[in-house]
C-alpha cells in the first residue's frame, strides 16, 4: 500500500484574458476571470488514483489558495481522493514559486508520512514548472519530472516513463519521491455519482455559517465532510519565507499587449501568402 499526496491548483482561465482583466501594473485581476482546475494537476490526480487502485493506499489532495479553492478540492473528492486540505491565509498573498513551494512543503510535512507526492508539470497561469521540483528539494526527496506513466512499484522503488521533447525515457527512483506529471498522461476520470452524493456537503470550517445548525450537526456526525483549512500558525511557517517578504523574484517591467481584430491576418494555403508572412516576420526581427 502506498500513500500519495497530490498538489493541485485553481488557476484563472487564461483563455479568456482581455484588456479588461489586466491591472495597471500588467498583472491579471484574478477576480475578473473564472477559476478552473489546472489541467496537468488533474492528470497528476489520475496517476495517484491509478496507484491506489493497483497497489492500495490513500490519495490526499492539497492546495494553497483562497477559500474558493475548496470547490476544486470537492471535485477531487468526487473523483476518488480520500482526503483534502486547504492552505489559506492572507499572509500567503504575493507568494512566487519559492515562497509557494516552502508553504506547500511545510504543509505536506504537517500531513505526515507519504510515499509519493504528485503534481502537474506546471500551472497555466505561470508556466514556470518550478514549484514541484522546489518542493522535492525542500522535502529532501528525489524527483522525477515529465512523468507520463507509472510502470511498476516495489516496496522501495518506482519505475516510470517520462515524456521528453525527443521521445520517451524510462527511469527508476527510490521511494519516497515527488513526480511532476506531463499533460500527455491519461486524462483524469470523471466524477462518480455516488461520491458526489457522499461529499456534496463537504466544507471548510470558514464556509460553515455560524447560524447554520444543519451543517454543523451534519459535520459533527460525519467528520470526513470537514476539509481541514490551515493558516500560517497551523503549519508553523516562517513569515519571512512567505508572501512578498519570502519572494525574491521581482518583476522589472510588464507590458500588456492585447491584439485587436485589425492586427490579425488570415492566410491561405498558397506559397505566396506563406512566403509573404515569413518575409514580414524577418523584416520585423521576429524570426531570423
Amino acid at each position: 500500500m502506498f500513500n500519495s499526496i497530490v498538489m493541485v491548483k485553481q488557476v484563472p482561465d487564461t483563455a479568456n484574458i482581455t484588456g479588461k482583466v489586466m491591472k495597471d501594473d500588467g498583472t491579471v485581476n484574478r477576480s475578473m476571470l473564472p477559476a478552473i482546475f489546472n489541467h496537468e494537476d488533474k492528470e497528476a490526480l489520475e496517476l495517484a488514483l491509478q496507484v491506489k487502485e493497483r497497489y492500495g493506499g490513500t490519495v490526499s489532495v492539497i492546495t494553497m489558495g483562497p477559500p474558493r479553492a475548496s470547490e476544486m478540492l470537492k471535485e477531487c473528492l468526487y473523483m476518488g481522493a480520500d482526503k483534502a486540505y486547504l492552505v489559506s491565509d492572507r499572509k500567503f498573498a504575493g507568494s512566487e514559486t519559492l515562497a509557494t513551494s516552502y508553504v506547500l512543503s511545510e504543509a505536506i510535512k504537517y500531513i505526515g508520512e507519504f510515499d509519493f507526492v504528485f503534481a502537474g508539470r506546471q500551472a497555466i497561469d505561470g508556466d514556470t514548472a518550478q514549484v514541484g521540483p522546489q518542493c522535492a528539494e525542500k522535502l529532501g526527496v528525489p524527483q522525477v519530472t515529465y512523468v507520463e506513466e507509472v510502470i511498476s512499484i516495489t516496496n522501495d522503488e518506482v519505475v516510470a516513463k517520462r515524456r521528453l521533447s525527443s521521445g520517451v525515457e524510462t527511469v527508476s527512483s527510490p521511494l519516497p519521491c515527488l513526480m511532476t506529471v506531463h499533460g500527455a498522461s491519461p486524462a483524469c476520470r470523471t466524477k462518480e455519482a455516488k461520491r458526489v452524493m457522499q461529499y456534496k456537503y463537504a466544507r471548510t470550517n470558514s464556509e460553515i455559517r455560524r447560524d447554520d445548525e444543519f451543517m454543523k450537526s451534519l459535520h459533527a456526525k460525519r467528520p470526513y465532510l470537514t476539509i481541514p483549512e490551515w493558516g500560517v500558525e497551523d503549519i508553523d511557517a516562517d513569515v519571512t519565507k512567505i508572501g512578498l517578504p519570502g519572494s525574491p523574484t521581482k518583476v522589472k517591467s510588464v507590458e500588456s499587449i492585447v491584439l485587436t481584430a485589425s492586427e490579425a491576418k488570415v492566410l491561405t494555403e498558397s506559397d505566396l501568402d506563406i512566403e509573404s508572412m515569413i518575409k514580414e516576420l524577418i523584416d520585423h526581427h521576429i524570426i531570423g
